[in-house]
């Protein structure tokens, strides 16, 4: 994979008495969080539990209504190590590698280097083969794959994804979960939505049960699935409703 383009760093990312209001409403409330190095955090949580919202605030695509956010102990720290993919991501009029060749320039990546990086993310999210072809009409789990190269364009040190598989058959998503394991295995933080708690137990380290704008339990993902400690937790893992 590239290289760093120098020390800095956006980890851990530490949330503290976060808010975020929509109207009257709290989106997040008072939330406190840090994420650090390590494994695959996974946000789980029933529809409307605050997880995209809390994706966009570390990433920092949205300001808190009150609260601190620091990125490697510094505050508003503009995005360079961090990146982040949507549920739906859009793709450029162009074919696959050209939508890479797009992400490196606007990362900075110096022109002679840009074709051998091209092939290198193609091969990393399983898509070598399709390097013409137009991103509109590669498959949504094709589409998503690139997105998430495209992405990793960016060098990240940590990469954000909200609810990429929500949309996708099940051999899709299976090609999509292998591209998040071999991301993680390269040492780069995914903190990831999902609505799936079969995803959450292949994937994650790490779980954050959300509801209502608030944490109710977080911890390793064993733990999580066999000795929940809350209520919440226990009905959740169980497939009970949160209302």
């Amino acid at each position: 994979m590239m290289r760093m383009r120098g020390p800095a760093t956006d980890l851990p990312i530490i949330l503290e008495d976060v808010t975020i209001v929509a109207g009257d409403m709290a989106i997040l409330d008072r939330l406190t969080l840090t994420l650090a190095t390590g494994a695959p955090t996974m946000l789980v949580g029933p529809n409307g539990a605050g997880k995209s919202t809390l994706l966009r605030v570390a990433m920092g695509l949205m300001t808190p209504a009150s609260g601190r956010i620091t990125w490697g102990g510094r505050a508003n720290s503009p995005p360079l190590r961090r990146a982040i993919v949507f549920q739906r991501p859009a793709m450029l009029r162009r074919s696959a590698a050209a939508n890479l060749l797009y992400a490196l320039s606007a990362a900075g990546v110096p022109h002679a280097k840009r074709g051998a990086h091209v092939a290198e993310l193609l091969d990393l999210v399983g898509l070598a083969g399709l390097s013409e072809r137009p991103a509109r009409r590669m498959s949504g789990g094709e589409q998503q794959r690139l997105a998430l190269a495209r992405a990793l364009a960016r060098e990240p040190e940590i990469l954000f994804l909200d609810e990429p598989t929500a949309s996708l058959d099940p051999a899709a998503t299976k090609a999509l979960e292998d591209v998040i394991r071999a991301v993680a295995a390269r040492g780069i933080k995914v903190v990831m939505a999902t609505h799936d708690l079969g995803e959450a137990r292949r994937l994650a380290g790490e779980i954050v049960l959300m509801h209502r704008g608030h944490i109710v339990e977080i911890g390793g993902a064993d733990t999580f699935f066999t000795a929940p400690r809350t209520d919440e937790a226990r009905r959740f893992a169980a497939g009970e409703l949160l209302i």
